[in-house]
């Protein structure tokens, strides 16, 4: 900490002192609360006296005079800024719901001016006092009375909003909240997507449940799971990566539409795409299809987004929402994309001048070995001649996808890896409407990558799945379910095996699950997405640690 901080907190420190001295407590919790109004209360009463242009916040006094009249008025908050010395001070305080300034005077507050004498930014208090309206336009509490509640020892800093360093704004979110109104609007936005997510799906008849969290077993999705242990069990258990099994064994109980919304852990890396604790949404309809659920999927998005800007503009915070969506370079109001994987690799191909189907049928053989040397001498070459069809084909990361269908093993692995680097990284510009991109619905994933997803019915090699990419970021994953149990268990193998070859992201052999699809589980389709890319989404937030509200950091020092 530098001397000046050093001085300021020894500042304030000497003023909470002082008032212990002469009796009063700078830690205050006697706040009259019986008359208090928040400050969207008050705005909402003023909202006739605006003056036009609305969104300038100008009122007018005579309508301010007409509404109010000489009401008193209690609000209590922080404040966070100060300006004016002498015989007349402004203050803006701010509540959970707003913003409102004060104006204090000491020909009108007499003695009680005094009480500003030890207040800082930053400090808790309580005041009361009459609406107006200044020069300026600004609705204003004439203060009567003001008291101190709570002191803060450290000062806001001064220049929060210039800081580059964003690991102490992610380190103190206690002050970045403060400092930051969007932060902190960004943090109620997530609340208000949670509580639209269950607006939607309440309204759809999905029963809302809770399972555990602590697994015995690894499964619902492949990831690397932390670890810990039951002393009085003496059992090694592991922190769930998905609700999936658990909700599906409550369809085969006779839940037909269940959805959870719970804290899920993966033990992988971080990014501004991930976080290794986050919140999940996984639902679960009988007897729907994949088909229902793309359906079902664009109508939540899009009531969500509804539901979070009305409720935004019943906070009087209608302003953020109007900036995100303005920023926006995706439509959602357009019919969503539905593309076959097969069918996004071929047409990614072809938009890059590559020969799409000569490509496709070369995966195997432009793998890398497993010293990093080419499977095919002439593999180079092909790559060569590839990188020189167009500006497009030379971008495309060829060494890292001849890297990743080295670890392939299959046909299926091989598309799925050629999508990831020949179409994925395009979608935007592929997927448009006007200057804007379509979110995308990949579908018909290879049945290798997909072990809980049921066979397609056409093509057994593919399952009736799809993943929603949104700007090219994906945001949702649903399937129709696998409900045969013979084929259910062979793929529990099939991970296992893949396990003891090596693969670390598998699922183990989970014995309890196979008999309850031996007890008939109906056809069902199953959706998963995280809140936290929601958030990110509906907000436009550039990073995870911006939608979560204590992101996890390595420890200072």
């Amino acid at each position: 900490m530098d001397s000046g901080e050093d001085a300021l907190i020894q500042a304030r420190r000497d003023k909470a002192e002082s008032l212990r001295a002469r009796g009063e407590n700078p830690f205050a919790n006697d706040a009259r609360l019986e008359d208090r109004t928040r400050v969207s209360e008050l705005r909402a009463r003023a909202e006739a006296a605006l003056l036009e242009p609305k969104h300038e916040l100008r009122y007018s006094p005579e309508w301010v005079q007409q509404i109010f009249g000489s009401d008193t008025v209690h609000v209590v908050g922080r404040l966070v800024a100060r300006r004016g010395m002498g015989k007349a001070s402004f203050l803006r305080l701010r509540d959970a719901s707003g913003e409102i300034q004060l104006f204090a005077k000491q020909d009108v507050m007499g003695a009680a001016f005094s009480a500003l004498e030890p207040i800082d930014i930053a400090d808790h208090v309580e005041a009361r006092g009459a609406l107006m309206v200044t020069k300026t336009g600004e609705l204003s509490i004439e203060l009567r009375e003001l008291r101190l509640l709570t002191k803060a020892l450290r000062p806001l800093p001064d220049k929060w909003h210039g800081l580059t360093d964003t690991d102490l704004r992610y380190r103190h979110r206690y002050v970045d909240f403060v400092a930051n109104p969007e932060a902190a609007a960004v943090l109620r936005a997530r609340s208000l997507i949670v509580s639209g997510l269950r607006d939607f799906l309440d309204s759809e008849e999905f029963v809302e449940v809770e399972t555990p969290t602590l697994h015995t077993l690894i499964g619902g999705a492949l990831a690397r799971p932390f670890t810990t242990h039951h002393n009085a069990l003496d059992l090694s258990l592991f922190l769930r990566i998905a609700p999936e099994l658990y909700l599906k064994r409550l369809l085969v109980g006779g839940f037909e539409r269940v959805y959870e919304i719970g804290r899920c852990y993966r033990n992988e890396g971080i990014s501004t795409r991930h976080n290794p604790e986050f919140t999940m949404l996984e639902f679960y309809q009988a007897y729907a299809t994949y088909d229902t659920l793309m359906t079902l999927t664009e109508r939540l998005v899009r009531h969500v987004d509804r539901f979070l800007e009305q409720r935004l503009a019943g906070l009087g915070l209608a302003q953020y929402y109007a900036g995100w969506v303005e920023a926006r370079p995706f439509a959602l109001d357009q019919p969503f994309a539905r593309v076959p994987m097969a069918r996004a690799v071929q047409s990614a191909a072809e938009r890059a001048a590559l020969p799409a189907a000569e490509l496709l049928e070369r995966l195997e053989a432009l793998a890398f070995g497993e010293k990093g040397a080419p499977r095919n001498h002439e593999a180079d070459g092909w790559v060569g001649e590839y990188k020189a069809r167009s500006e497009r084909a030379k971008s495309i990361d060829w060494t890292n996808l001849r890297r990743a269908l080295g670890h392939c093993a299959s046909p299926g692995e091989r598309l799925f890896v050629a999508y990831e680097y020949l179409a994925e990284p395009f979608l935007v510009e592929d997927y448009r409407a006007g200057d804007k991109s379509l979110p995308v619905f990949i579908i018909d994933y290879p049945i290798e990558v997909s072990p809980l997803a049921r066979k397609k019915d056409a093509d057994p090699s593919l399952t009736d799945r799809f993943e929603l990419f949104v700007h090219g970021r994906e945001l949702c994953n649903a399937f129709s379910e696998l409900n045969d149990p013979d084929d259910q268990a062979a793929r529990f193998r099939a991970q296992v095996e893949a396990k003891a070859r090596g693969a670390e992201e598998t699922m183990d052999y989970d014995a309890d699950y196979v008999r309850a699809l031996e007890h008939g589980m109906p056809p069902a389709a199953g959706f998963g997405m995280g809140v936290d890319r929601l958030t990110m989404m509906l907000t436009g937030q550039p990073s995870i640690r911006d939608v979560i509200a204590f992101p996890l950091l390595r420890p200072e020092g």
